[in-house]
C-alpha cells in the first residue's frame, strides 16, 4: 500500500505540537471514530484531563496510546513522533547518542526507543517470506581479534542471510543472528523465512545440505574467485550490512546484533521506497503491539 511520503518541512508542519500528534493517532486507529476495545460499542467521551476516551456503553476508559508502541510510555509523542522521522529518514541509521541529542533525552532513553522501533521492524519482515531464486550464505561480523576471516574466525557471530535473486536486481533479504552454522540454526532459518519448494543456491557447505528437506538445494562448491558469480546478490547484501554497521556504530556485539540486522533488512526491503519510512515506521508503531522493556 503507497504510504506518503515525509520531508522534514511537512513533518514539522504536521506533528508541532502534542495536540498535533495525538490527533493522527486517533485518525488512524479509529478512523471511523472511536471503538471501545472491551464491547466494541462506538460512542465515548473525551476526558480531557486524563487523555482518555470512556465507553459510553460499559465505561471502560481508552488511551489511544494503549496496544501501540507508545503503551505506557512517559516520553513526550512529540519526541516519539520526532524520533521515529529521524530513525526512517537517515539512510545509513542513526545512533542511540546521536538520536538523544536531537530529541533531547538521555541516552537509555533513547537506546530504548531504538530497540523498540528495531525489534517492531524485525516482527513487520517477519511476516513476509522469500520465494523463487534464493541465494543464501553465511556471515561472520563483530568482534576485535585480528586473525582469521568467514568460517572459524574468533569473536565474531555468525549470520545466516538469504537473497532473493530477480535477475538484474535483488528481492527481499532475510537475516538472522546464529550461534553457529549448523543443521538446526539453517532448517530453523529455512522454515521461518522461506516458502516451501522454491530454488535455493548456497556453496555447498556441509550445514546447508538440510536445506533440501523443504527446498530445491543447489549446492555449488565454487572457488573464492568466482562465488560472487554464483551468489551475486547475497555477498552484496553482506557486504552492504557490514558497511552499514560500520558507518554509524562502528561494529555491534553479538548481544545486540540481532537488532541491527532487523534494522539493515527492514531498510534494504525499502530501498525503493526510502522517503516513504518515517510514515510507514508510525504506522508500525500505531498498530504494533506493545515491547516489553526488560
Amino acid at each position: 500500500m503507497k504510504t506518503p511520503e515525509a520531508s522534514f518541512l511537512t513533518w514539522q508542519r504536521k506533528f508541532y505540537t502534542e495536540d498535533d500528534c495525538i490527533a493522527h493517532l486517533k485518525t488512524l486507529k479509529w478512523p471511523n471514530g472511536f471503538i471501545c476495545p472491551r464491547c466494541m460499542h462506538d460512542k465515548g467521551s473525551e476526558l480531557i484531563s486524563r487523555k482518555v476516551t470512556e465507553c459510553s456503553k460499559c465505561h471502560k476508559q481508552t488511551s489511544v496510546l494503549a496496544g501501540t508502541l507508545f503503551h505506557r510510555s512517559h516520553l513526550p509523542l512529540l519526541k516519539w513522533f520526532w524520533a521515529l522521522y529521524f530513525i526512517g529518514s537517515d539512510k545509513g541509521s542513526i545512533s542511540a547518542l546521536r538520536l538523544s541529542k536531537l530529541i533531547e533525552v538521555n541516552w537509555r532513553t533513547a537506546r530504548l526507543i531504538l530497540r523498540k522501533v528495531r525489534e517492531a521492524m524485525g516482527h513487520r519482515d517477519s511476516l513476509y517470506r522469500l520465494s523463487g531464486t534464493i541465494e543464501l550464505d553465511d556471515a561472520f561480523v563483530g568482534g576485535k581479534q585480528k586473525g582469521k576471516r568467514g568460517r572459524g574466525a574468533s569473536g565474531k557471530t555468525a549470520v545466516i542471510v538469504a537473497c532473493e535473486s530477480r535477475e538484474k536486481k535483488a528481492g527481499f533479504i532475510a537475516m538472522k543472528a546464529v550461534d553457529s552454522v549448523n543443521f538446526s540454526n539453517v532448517e530453523e532459518f529455512v522454515n521461518r523465512y522461506l516458502l516451501p519448494k522454491q530454488k535455493v543456491r548456497t556453496d555447498g557447505y556441509p550445514s546447508l545440505n538440510i536445506i533440501n528437506k523443504t527446498q530445491q538445494h543447489i549446492p555449488k562448491v565454487t572457488p573464492s574467485g568466482l562465488v560472487d558469480e554464483w551468489l551475486p546478490w547475497v555477498h552484496i547484501a553482506i557486504g552492504n550490512l557490514k558497511t552499514f554497521l560500520l558507518g554509524t556504530f562502528h561494529g555491534v556485539t553479538g548481544k545486540f546484533l540481532q537488532e541491527y540486522l532487523n534494522e539493515f533488512c527492514y531498510r534494504f526491503n525499502r530501498r525503493f521506497v526510502e522517503k516513504e519510512i518515517p510514515n510507514r515506521l508510525l504506522n508500525l508503531a500505531i498498530f504494533h503491539a506493545p515491547i516489553k522493556t526488560t
